[in-house]
């Protein structure tokens, strides 16, 4: 498990449409403010602030198909050559990181093929080199480009 601690970030919160909205730094807009989306707006500004991950190589929330059906993926960190380098997948703080959580996660792997992976509630924090199959739970999250 990862220990990660999530600084305040100043986020920009507002009030639209009698909905509490977050501004995300990646898709430079207002999405709405779920308890799932705080958790990937805080690994985003971590990735971003923490960590010097590239903002211009980083996706959020977009269409995959996995089996013929359309999925969305929380987050895709690309390396430089456009690849899928890790795959994020977030949840609620009140949702355990389980075998359900993995299953998920694995299902957009077929497709996205990163050599990292994460799982995250932002309370529990996991995140996996695979190389050749072998999957290596680590302690820290991958420079990037590692």
């Amino acid at each position: 498990m990862l220990n990660l601690q999530f600084p305040d970030y100043s986020f920009q919160i507002k009030d639209m449409d009698n909905t509490r909205k977050i501004f995300d730094i990646i898709r430079k807009k207002y999405v709405v403010l779920t308890p799932e989306e705080w958790v990937r707006q805080n690994i985003l500004h971590y990735f971003l602030h923490e960590m010097n991950y590239p903002k211009g190589l980083i996706s959020v929330e977009k269409e995959i198909k996995v089996h013929n059906l359309k999925k969305r993926y929380d987050i895709v960190i690309f390396d430089q050559q456009q690849k899928p380098w890790m795959l994020i997948e977030c949840k609620e703080p009140g949702v355990n990181i389980s075998d359900l959580t993995l299953e998920q996660l694995m299902r957009y792997h077929q497709v996205m093929q990163c050599p990292f992976w994460m799982l995250s509630n932002g309370n529990k924090s996991f995140c996996a080199k695979v190389n050749s199959g072998n999957v290596e739970w680590l302690y820290h999250l991958p420079p990037y480009n590692s």
